[in-house]
């Protein structure tokens, strides 16, 4: 059986097609600036040279079918017909409490969908126009919708509520949902799978570090608590977000500034975190040039990265009466061995011990990096939503045969 999956931005659209008789990746590939007369493909098919073509593609139906001709493609191509994609998986951010996992999709999931624009109006709005482009060329296949938030809805409610009018939440619902879900739940499972012990029986915080970033709390299996709330601004300095700010500070700033909402909100979501410290980058690869540099501003902004990620650690062993493992993925997890090493000297607390040498090697599959004597395994996992996205689209669509 092969799955396309597809990641819907506003104007990007990321995929992957997957022979899920092996779960190999038969070929992948990103659509940028649709929406523009110099939009730009570039597919990459498994074993064959990459391609790019820039063309005018004004919508997300244009692109699908640029991405079906690429992949059915007589030089370049992984299949023959269309015909022989089986189903289609899409990522969607927000699925508010209504969806606990993910869903077949129908004319009700897709209302639901529209519902939640509000609670993630830069992303549900693309998700619902790669879904209805992807109806219009390939009609009769099965999509299925995976949500970042719905791994999280094992919340308890002492953890997922705010302290404000109950009312709010009763109306319209605010309180903490969470992101980055599937990366959580992958590399969950992936770190017991790696270590021989059943998930169930393991306390492990996974640190999902990249451009945006979260940290979740999972015990036996589920999470109890994650970093980021109704929205991913909420929980660690990010690339361009601030993370966990007084509230107050918004008003007073909109007031002395005569910002608007929106533009409050910008300067939140865009103009804060490492790119705002430093002054010069999101990119954590130049803050930590800047940092072993001794630049002040690189140096302040990887402290003050480092030691919000360090205390959310030492937050949710709290919460959990514990820890077993520790998980690093996602681009900057994966990568920055010095963050890591960093944020680990600072936990010996819990029993920690670096196996530094290990830290510093760089591989694709899941390794070790603590010490034989550590009394807490600290695990680099790298991350795999879209294969997350593949199986569930598999595993649904054999349950509705």
């Amino acid at each position: 059986m092969k799955v396309l999956v597809i990641n819907a931005g506003s104007s990007s659209l990321k995929y992957q097609l997957y022979d899920m008789t092996d779960e190999s990746v038969l070929a992948k590939g990103l659509v940028e600036r649709i929406g523009m007369d110099s939009s730009i493909l570039t597919h990459k098919p498994t074993g064959k040279q990459e391609v790019t073509e820039v063309s005018e593609i004004l919508e997300h139906t244009t692109a699908i079918r640029k991405v079906l001709a690429n992949l059915t493609d007589k030089e370049h191509g992984v299949i023959d017909s269309i015909k022989e994609i089986n189903a289609v998986g899409h990522r969607v951010v927000h699925g508010g409490e209504t969806f606990k996992a993910s869903a077949l999709v129908d004319g009700a999931a897709k209302s639901e969908i529209r519902r939640l624009f509000d609670l993630a109006p830069l992303h549900n709005p693309a998700a619902v126009m790669g879904i209805t482009a992807s109806e219009i060329n390939m009609p009769g296949v099965p999509q299925v919708v995976v949500f970042d938030t719905a791994f999280h809805q094992t919340m308890p409610e002492k953890a997922y509520m705010y302290a404000i009018p109950r009312v709010l939440y009763n109306k319209y619902k605010v309180r903490r949902y969470g992101a980055h879900g599937t990366s959580h739940d992958f590399v969950s499972k992936a770190a017991a799978e790696y270590l021989g012990r059943p998930l169930e029986d393991l306390k492990i915080i996974t640190c999902h570090i990249g451009n945006g970033a979260s940290v979740t709390a999972v015990q036996g299996g589920i999470s109890v608590d994650t970093s980021m709330g109704m929205t991913p601004l909420e929980g660690l300095m990010m690339g361009t977000r601030s993370g966990d700010i007084d509230p107050a500070v918004v008003p007073y700033v909109m007031n002395k500034e005569e910002l608007t909402p929106g533009e409050a909100s910008s300067m939140l979501n865009k103009h804060s975190g490492l790119l705002a410290i430093s002054g010069t980058s999101s990119d954590m690869r130049d803050i930590i040039d800047g940092y072993e540099k001794g630049e002040p501003n690189s140096t302040l902004a990887f402290e003050m990265y480092e030691y919000r990620l360090r205390k959310y650690i030492g937050s949710y062993a709290a919460a959990m009466d514990g820890v077993d493992v520790i998980v690093f993925t996602a681009g900057v997890g994966e990568n920055a061995s010095l963050l890591r090493e960093k944020v680990l000297s600072n936990l010996t607390f819990l029993g920690i011990e670096l196996d530094k040498e290990a830290n510093k090697v760089r591989s694709g599959d899941p390794r070790r990096i603590s010490a034989s004597g550590s009394k807490v395994e600290v695990l680099v996992v790298p991350t795999n939503e879209e294969l997350v996205i593949a199986r569930d689209t598999l595993r649904i669509v054999q349950e509705q045969a």
